[in-house]
């Protein structure tokens, strides 16, 4: 068997072993989904009235809201997947799984790829879920089947760059609840984004911050994708390049922090 074939069936193995793991242990997927499905059920029934004021110039209703705040969340659930992903790994680093398996003759990549593949694996599926759970509450999204293919690779795209980063995190993180404190920015710079109001209704420093970080971009060519009113070219070129540059930075610092463990 080829060096390629040996890596290919390699990391068909961790994967398979990280979706056995999250069907075995659903709980950790299932605390991570609840704070999003709460949160759209809270901003549509509690604020939804008085957060739609903030759009639109003011003439919006709740159904407006909920057609702006649907692309907020299902970004913000890939976030708090990713988090999950981040305990994951540190509760592999903390029971000596990894030691073990740098010990096997396996391809080292594949220990890590597993998580991040079975991540998005995940995290697709929690979308689909958030996505049904806002159609039911009067979520109408107007996008084309190439609209609705656009927007599945940015969200598989935006999965996949943070599932690396929080590979990382997990590795540096002393345990399971080190990682959950260190990727608390997975979790929380939604809440400074445009998932819940427009940036332009923001002061001056937020507003410059809310508009470039990670979330923003992605939300705002999530919301044209799927809304079929135009994604804007430095919302996509944004978006794209924070995906590219994420996934090339947590790659490389997953792969370097693995490799600088000692062995056992």
């Amino acid at each position: 068997m080829s060096t390629s074939a040996h890596a290919l069936r390699d990391n068909l193995t961790m994967l398979r072993r990280s979706l056995l793991h999250a069907r075995r242990y659903p709980s950790l997927t299932l605390n991570v989904l609840l704070t999003p499905v709460m949160l759209l059920l809270l901003f549509v029934y509690v604020f939804g009235t008085a957060m739609s004021a903030g759009i639109n110039g003011g003439h919006a209703d709740r159904a407006d809201y909920i057609a702006y705040l649907v692309p907020g969340i299902l970004l913000m659930t890939v976030g708090m997947i990713s988090l999950g992903t981040a305990v994951s790994v540190s509760s592999d680093m903390t029971a000596g799984i990894m030691a073990r398996f740098r010990t096997m003759a396996i391809s080292r990549a594949s220990v890590l790829t597993g998580h991040v593949i079975g991540s998005v694996i995940q995290t697709m599926l929690a979308l689909v879920l958030i996505l049904g759970i806002g159609v039911a509450i009067g979520f109408r999204p107007d996008a084309s089947p190439v609209e609705w293919l656009a927007a599945a690779a940015l969200m598989a795209a935006f999965s996949l760059a943070l599932s690396w980063i929080a590979v990382g995190i997990g590795l540096v993180s002393p345990n399971p609840e080190g990682a959950s404190n260190l990727g608390l920015p997975l979790t929380m710079l939604p809440m400074l984004s445009s998932a819940f109001v427009p940036v332009g209704t923001m002061p001056g420093g937020f507003r410059w911050f809310a508009e470039y970080q990670p979330f923003s971009p992605a939300i705002e060519t999530l919301r044209g994708l799927l809304l079929g009113s135009g994604i804007g070219t430095k919302n996509a070129l944004l978006a794209v390049g924070w995906c590219v540059g994420l996934t090339v930075l947590g790659y490389l610092w997953s792969k370097a922090r693995f490799n600088r463990e000692p062995r056992s």
